[in-house]
């Protein structure tokens, strides 16, 4: 019996039912039940992660460690996109499972890297995914830049401002801490680790609601671009009516 395993990296938009991790996994199950040698070993799956890096995906380097070790023969995934957009991993990673006799069989593509062309094949195939990913971040910085231009903030909430619906609004009493510690360092002239202290021992909290500040916490603060003024967005007071 051959052992196989199939890779997925799915999205986490709920809406995209085409890249879900349930349709692809009931595509490599159904897949696998018609070949008659093979039994499904592990479906691995890395939801929500960009696909030009391997380094944050956790399910996709559980496989390669699983493959060393020899516990399939076969992967299976939808297409080259989904393996890799970045075509030195894609090559460097077909190649290393070749030279540990595990064969990668892209759906989509028809490319299954056992094959003696498979390599050129991939290396065209990779290629496009790499460009398409390219102009994919283009496209997504180019639209940021115009929003930003008519004043929409990208971002998550922070100390003394929240960020809701692409709007920047002053959080009173968080922009009181920040003001504090700016004028301890700016005018009293005290260090981070003194200012951290201080906020310590005066039961502030972060925003995240942790009462142990630490020299990172006020030096980050310090250069922050939305609090020494780098950053020219529209900005909401709630004390102005």
């Amino acid at each position: 019996m051959i052992m196989v395993a199939s890779y997925c990296r799915v999205s986490t938009d709920k809406e995209d039912q085409a890249n879900s991790f349930a349709s692809q996994q009931r595509y490599f199950k159904e897949y696998i039940d018609r070949q008659p040698d093979w039994e499904l070993y592990r479906v691995y799956a890395d939801e929500g992660i960009t696909g030009t890096s391997t380094k944050k995906r956790v399910q996709f380097n559980h496989m390669i460690s699983d493959a060393k070790m020899g516990k399939f023969q076969i992967i299976l995934t939808k297409e080259v996109s989904r393996f890799s957009r970045n075509i030195l991993d894609t090559i460097g990673y077909t190649r290393e499972l070749k030279a540990l006799g595990v064969g990668v069989l892209f759906m989509n593509d028809g490319i299954n890297t056992l094959e003696p062309d498979a390599e050129l094949r991939l290396s065209i195939m990779g290629s496009i995914a790499q460009e398409e990913s390219r102009k994919t971040s283009t496209r997504v910085k180019w639209g940021q830049t115009r929003q930003m231009e008519r004043g929409v903030v990208f971002g998550r909430s922070m100390l003394g401002y929240d960020v809701k619906n692409g709007t920047l609004t002053i959080n009173p009493e968080g922009a009181e801490l920040v003001r504090l510690i700016f004028h301890k360092y700016g005018v009293e002239g005290k260090g981070t680790s003194i200012i951290a202290r201080e906020m310590r021992e005066a039961g502030f909290l972060t925003y995240t609601g942790n009462s142990r500040w630490n020299n990172s916490h006020i030096v980050k603060i310090l250069k922050n671009e939305k609090y020494v003024g780098d950053l020219i967005i529209p900005v909401v007071d709630r004390k102005v009516s």
